[in-house]
Order: C-alpha cells, then structure tokens, then sequence
C-alpha cells in the first residue's frame, strides 16, 4: 500500500467516525438548547405597608446657659455658677443623673465691629448646653419651666420618642404582611390564575423618632404659675415591604 492511498484511507476512517459521533452529540446539546429557552413561571411584584400610631411615653429636651463677661475667665464662672443651679433644679424635678448629658460646651471671643475700623474686643461668650431625657410625660413642661427658673436661656427644641418601638414594629409588620397577602390574592383572581406562593419578600422603614420642634421659654414666670402646656400628639411607625409572588399558569 503506497504512503498516498494509506493517508487516503485514514481520513475517510475519521470522517465517518466524526458522521457517527455527530448525532450523539446534537442529541445532548438539544436538550440543553431547550433548557435556555424555557420561560420564567409569570410572577407579581407588589408592594404594601403598615402603620401603627401610638403616644410616646419619653421625651427629649436640649437648653443651654449662655453667658458673656469682659474675660474669659468671668464668663466660664458665671455659666459654670447658673449651670449648677439648673443641675439642682434638674433633681429636684425628679430627672436621674444618668438622663441628664452635656452636649456642647463653648467658649469664643465676641467682637464689635465698626466700618473702617479694626475689630474691638467686646468680652467673652460661655455657652453650655444639655441634653436631658424626661421618662415621665407628665413632667415636661414643669421640668422645662424648672430649668427656666434655675437660669437656662436658650431651648433649642424638644422631641417625643418611644423607650421600646419593638412591639410597635412587629405589629406594623403583621398590617403590612396583611396587606400584601390580600393584595397578590386579588390580582390572581382578576388574572384568572393560581397564586403558587411568594418568592422573596424585602422589608424597608420602622420606627423613626419625630424630630425636636422649637420650644420657646417665656419671658417671666413665677411659682404661682401653672406649667407650659406640651402636646406630645402621637407618633407613626410605619413598615414598608415588598414582595415577589409566582402564579400558576
């Protein structure tokens, strides 16, 4: 057998090997192709929410002593000196140290300043603010007319919250489960298709403290007078979800 018909003769042998091979292999690449085809089960995407309102039971006062002297020094004394005095009243009104937070405290130079003039020392500023959390709502305004009384000048705001939001949020969480239950039953029954059961379910929101509102100290007060009025209102806490439902076909 010359070297020409031996070469011949191997690549006849693997062209049918490759024909014979060829149907086995569109056999198992068929089904994959079928696999890539097939569609996603129809499905809804809704989404619901839930809310619970409820009256706080703490809130949240900030107020500060501000002082100005001629020195650095007088201003710090006099501020640290009505300072004590509103601490003292702060117990007397019921309110525990452990409530009670200093959250700033500051001291600049204040200056007069006059066109074409170089700026003149005027004296000093002191200002010390605190933070204080009031657990029991019928103290507020007392307590805000105490520090008054003790010597604070300034009231930056006052905010409601809740000590524990937990039980609140699970219950919006049940109104809003509830909700997006009802919601996926409806739109299979419009569609006219079984509701198979719920694919993910993603949670958004809960409780948010209301943010401080300007309170403002009146300009005189006595002890014969009766306590600033405080409305504490009610508070939202809202849960948001959203959930993937598959449909039958």
């Amino acid at each position: 057998m010359t070297r020409r018909f031996r070469a011949l003769s191997l690549g006849a042998a693997l062209m049918t090997a490759t024909a014979l091979s060829a149907p086995a292999a569109l056999a198992q690449t068929a089904p994959m192709a079928g696999m890539h085809m097939m569609q996603a089960p129809p499905s809804l995407n809704l989404s619901a929410h839930g809310e619970v309102r409820m009256a706080p039971d703490m809130a949240t006062i900030s107020f500060g002593v501000l002082t100005e002297a001629p020195t650095a020094a007088a201003a710090m004394r006099q501020n640290a000196a009505r300072m004590t005095e509103v601490m003292a009243a702060l117990r007397r009104a019921g309110i525990a140290e452990r409530d009670v937070q200093t959250s700033g405290l500051n001291l600049s130079a204040q200056y007069d300043y006059v066109q074409n003039q170089p700026p003149k020392l005027r004296g000093y500023q002191a200002n010390n603010r605190v933070t204080v959390t009031i657990n029991d709502m019928n103290r507020v305004g007392t307590t805000a007319d105490a520090v008054v009384a003790a010597g604070v000048n300034q009231i930056d705001g006052i905010s409601f919250g809740l000590k524990d939001s937990a039980a609140a949020e699970d219950q919006a969480r049940r109104l809003a489960v509830r909700d997006l239950q009802a919601k996926a039953a409806l739109y299979a029954q419009a569609l006219g298709v079984p509701l198979v059961g719920i694919r993910s379910l993603s949670e958004s929101g809960g409780y948010n403290p209301r943010p401080p509102q300007p309170m403002y100290a009146r300009a005189e007060m006595s002890m014969a007078d009766s306590s600033t009025p405080v409305a504490a209102g009610e508070l939202t806490v809202r849960i948001d979800i959203t959930g993937v439902y598959d449909l039958g076909r």
